[in-house]
């Protein structure tokens, strides 16, 4: 039994599912539901991306030693922001000072920490895939949609300081920023898909060796 194989495929189908959810709980209006999913989502990235940097071969083990890096601090900032969400803001009376720094959809500082998040893991995705060295058409898909997710980077860590996100009064239901959200689940869902059939293919090579 190849420990890490099944590891990394259990994280690939965590992101699978929990981005799949996120979009289904946008659509159905379910804060709690997406706000929870964004909670697990995090630890199946972590056991994608290390199970990417696992077997990482040794000239690109730098940039993959820096996805991985990058996948944890990622999770740092967005298990904060969701579980706020799910235990402070949802049980707790705030005053409105603390509801426009706390409350996600007020687009204050908890608002800001979640994009800079997601800018990280978007760097993530970009070194993780400049580790790695396409064997398939699989791979090489799951290279290209890793590289290009990297440029996700610059709008969500750049966005918030223009302002523009304090400005909208609408809050985190408008539906321009849930649409945008959803078109997001649709880029990032064949990455979780391509990485379960990667760790797939590579662990059906070990078993024949």
């Amino acid at each position: 039994m190849n420990l890490n194989k099944i590891i990394s495929k259990v994280g690939s189908s965590i992101v699978t599912l929990t981005v799949f959810l996120f979009a289904l709980f946008l659509m159905i209006n379910f804060p709690t539901g997406y706000f929870f999913v964004c909670l697990i989502l995090p630890i199946g990235f972590i056991m994608m991306t290390a199970g990417i940097q696992n077997e990482c071969e040794g000239d690109r083990k730098v940039a993959a030693n820096i996805g991985l890096i990058l996948a944890a601090v990622y999770a740092t900032f967005i298990m904060l922001v969701y579980f706020a969400q799910l235990t402070t803001v949802k049980n707790e009376l705030l005053n409105e000072q603390a509801a426009n720094l706390l409350v996600f959809g007020k687009f204050g500082l908890i608002f800001n920490y979640d994009l800079l998040g997601y800018g990280v893991m978007a760097l993530s995705t970009f070194f993780t895939g400049l580790s790695m060295k396409p064997k398939n058409k699989t791979d090489k898909w799951l290279r290209a949609l890793m590289l290009i997710h990297g440029v996700f980077y610059f709008s969500c860590t750049f966005m918030p300081m223009t302002g523009l996100f304090a400005k909208m009064s609408s809050g985190g239901d408008s539906i321009g920023g849930k649409l945008a959200l959803v078109v997001w689940c649709v880029y990032f869902l064949p990455i979780g898909i391509l990485s379960f059939i990667h760790f797939t293919k590579g662990e059906m090579r070990y078993e024949k060796r």
